[in-house]
C-alpha cells in the first residue's frame, strides 16, 4: 500500500507544527520552504487539517499554525482515514473472477491490519525526537525559548 502524496504532506506538516513544543506559531510559507513544497498544495492541506481539528489556525500578520490538540490525541490512524481517499488495493468492479475471488477480503483485512498498526502510534510517537527533528529542519525556524 502507498499513501498518497496528500496524505505525507498533511503527516509532515503536523510532524513540523508538533515540534514547536513552546505553543510558538508555524507558517504555510516556512513549512513549504523547508520541505520544499508547493505552498499553494500546503494552503489546501492546513485548510483540511484546520478543519478536522488537527491543527488551529490563527489568520492575520502574527497568525499561524499549532495543533488543534495535543500530539499524544492525535493517532496517525485516524489522521490517514481523514486524508487517504480509498483503501481499495485493487479495482475488482470489471473483473472476470470477482463473483468468486476472495481476494478482495483478503486484501481488506492487510488493510485493516494496516491501519490497527496506525491506531496504535500518536503524533507524540513520531515527535519523541523533537530536538533532533527540528535541528533537521534547519535555520528557517526561530530558535525555542531556553528553559527556565
Amino acid at each position: 500500500m502507498q499513501l498518497t502524496r496528500y496524505t505525507d504532506y498533511a503527516l509532515r506538516v503536523l510532524i513540523f507544527v508538533g515540534t514547536r513544543e513552546d505553543g510558538g506559531l508555524s507558517s504555510i510559507t516556512e513549512i513549504a520552504s523547508t520541505y520544499g513544497i508547493s505552498k499553494n498544495h500546503l494552503m489546501k492541506v492546513v485548510q483540511d487539517l484546520g478543519q478536522a481539528g488537527f491543527l488551529a489556525t490563527q489568520r492575520g500578520r502574527k497568525g499561524g499554525l499549532r495543533l488543534g490538540r495535543p500530539a499524544a490525541e492525535i493517532r496517525l490512524g485516524e489522521v490517514v482515514r481523514h486524508t487517504e481517499e480509498s483503501f481499495a488495493l485493487v479495482d475488482c468492479a470489471n473483473c472476470l473472477i470477482a463473483p468468486a475471488c476472495t481476494l478482495p477480503q483478503v486484501l481488506g483485512e492487510a488493510v485493516q491490519a494496516f491501519l490497527a498498526v496506525l491506531d496504535r502510534y500518536t503524533l507524540e510517537d513520531v515527535l519523541r525526537r523533537r530536538v533532533t527533528l527540528r535541528g533537521l529542519f534547519g535555520t528557517c525556524l526561530p530558535p525555542l525559548p531556553a528553559p527556565p
